[in-house]
């Protein structure tokens, strides 16, 4: 499936400064894809916030780091 944007190093949702919560969590309930490109594309993906499943990705990961510190 071709994304609905053509270059690759500009995407209309992501380079919007209004999906920003805060001017660094990405928000964007129109935006179906959970990862999604930073806006400097240089450092990465982060997460829409917009998704719940996102949130749930945030506990997992807090809860393994939390578990290895404690068992560690």
């Amino acid at each position: 499936m071709k994304p609905h944007f053509v270059n690759e190093f500009y995407d209309p949702m992501v380079d919007n400064h209004q999906n920003y919560k805060l001017g660094i969590f990405y928000f964007n309930r129109k935006d179906k894809r959970l990862i999604v490109p930073m806006q400097n594309r240089m450092l990465g993906r982060t997460m829409n916030f917009a998704r719940p499943v996102a949130y749930w990705w945030v506990i997992i990961i807090i809860a393994i780091v939390i578990f290895s510190l404690v068992i560690g």
